[in-house]
């Protein structure tokens, strides 16, 4: 196997393991709030903590991979991870629970920016789209599967056992890339210590001046962030309607399929239309979905289906443009920088996501029907926001990069 894809499959499986706890976690809710006597507002900082541990980190990644060696802080990151999963599994009240999480996003927040700037370093850009294509893979396998495995360990175990799933794959991962990664020695010391005194040497904001990147940071910043919120939100309102932990998991399903379609339109639709009339159509689809839940009042039908299958479609051909529109123009000695940026907004629009969203229905009651209908139309609503800046930007740019080599776009 060519170096390059054994990096990429070393950060696909950190990948998995930072969206199997956003994912699987929420299936786990109710029960929690049982057992713990949470909150809707405790129970959204489960998975708020847990990002807010990740964003808190990442700043500081440049800055550590120039002291320590991206093999060593990836390592690292990984054992300590693993550590933390143990203790949030064994929480015995909400408030250790959420401490722990944050605890494990500071262990694993070094996972998806240093693996993503080691991958994405190694593709030439006409060839990065190809390596989107497996990270959004991955982006539609683990939703799709672990809130339904998810669902299922919780009735036969315990929600304790959803936080034990992180062990193999943490195991894995570490041992893969113990193996696979090549050894980077410390930077000398001096450089080190001059960029812990210069902001810039950390989060390179100049890198903003590229319109790809901040169209797609803006794109990511509500998109998938009104996506993870809406599934906090609808997994209370279907587990009131009479749903099990099993039945909602298995919505990620009619999701996981729209976002198969997304993958393979995005792949060649990226480099032949360029990204625009894939972010216009994606936000429309999204919000569609979203809307579409508001009608949902019995746990069958067609319904639910229809409106998991639109998200996952319109998000993912999103999320999968964004990707690719991120890192299109970015030098590879400024792939650290822009790999930190992109990842703080990622962690921020999921933060903020679940926050507005549970935030509003602490407001408006979480016991009124009415309460999660006013949700589920601000989310759709939300999903639009970004359209007006999608349809002012200018795409020539992009498309002559992606053509400017036709060999390597087929390939």
């Amino acid at each position: 196997m060519a170096y390059r894809w054994k990096v990429a499959l070393v950060y696909l499986l950190g990948f998995a393991l930072d969206l199997m706890n956003m994912f699987v976690a929420s299936i786990a809710y109710p029960d929690i709030a049982l057992q713990l006597h949470a909150s809707v507002t405790q129970l959204a900082w489960i998975s708020n903590a847990y990002m807010l541990g990740l964003t808190l980190i990442i700043p500081l990644s440049v800055w550590l991979a120039a002291r320590f060696g991206e093999r060593r802080l990836i390592l690292a990151s990984l054992l300590l991870f693993g550590c933390a999963s143990l203790l949030v599994a064994g929480a015995q009240s909400i408030e250790a629970l959420i401490g722990w999480r944050l605890l494990q996003g500071l262990s694993g927040g070094l996972l998806i920016p240093l693996g993503q700037a080691l991958a994405f370093r190694q593709f030439p850009a006409q060839q990065r789209a190809q390596l989107t294509t497996w990270v959004m893979s991955v982006a539609l396998l683990v939703p799709a599967l672990s809130p339904a495995a998810g669902g299922l360990i919780v009735q036969a175990l315990s929600w304790r056992w959803v936080f034990y799933l992180n062990l193999p794959l943490t195991l894995l991962a570490l041992v893969l890339a113990a193996c696979w990664l090549q050894a980077d020695a410390p930077r000398a010391t001096q450089r080190a210590q001059d960029s812990a005194g210069n902001l810039s040497a950390w989060l390179d904001l100049q890198l903003l001046h590229s319109p790809s990147l901040r169209l797609a940071m803006w794109v990511y910043l509500l998109i998938p962030g009104v996506f993870i919120g809406t599934s906090l939100i609808a997994v209370l309102y279907l587990h009131q309607q009479g749903w099990g932990n099993a039945q909602i998991g298995a919505l990620m399903l009619p999701w996981a399929l729209g976002s198969a379609l997304a993958i393979a339109v995005g792949k060649r639709g990226f480099n032949r239309w360029g990204p625009k009339p894939l972010l216009v159509v994606g936000a429309l689809l999204q919000s569609l979905g979203i809307g579409l839940l508001v009608l949902i009042e019995q746990p069958q039908g067609w319904l639910p289906v229809l409106a998991y299958a639109l998200m996952g479609l319109g998000g993912s051909l999103c999320s999968s443009c964004a990707q690719t529109l991120a890192f299109i123009d970015i030098l590879p000695a400024r792939m650290n920088h822009a790999s930190a940026l992109w990842n703080i907004n990622r962690q921020l629009s999921f933060c903020l996501g679940g926050a507005v969203l549970s935030g509003l229905l602490s407001v408006l009651g979480p016991h009124s029907a009415h309460a999660f209908e006013r949700c589920f139309l601000a989310a759709a609503l939300l999903s639009l926001v970004p359209l007006w800046a999608v349809l002012r930007f200018d795409s020539s740019g992009v498309k002559a990069l992606v053509t400017a080599h036709p060999l390597l776009e087929k390939s």
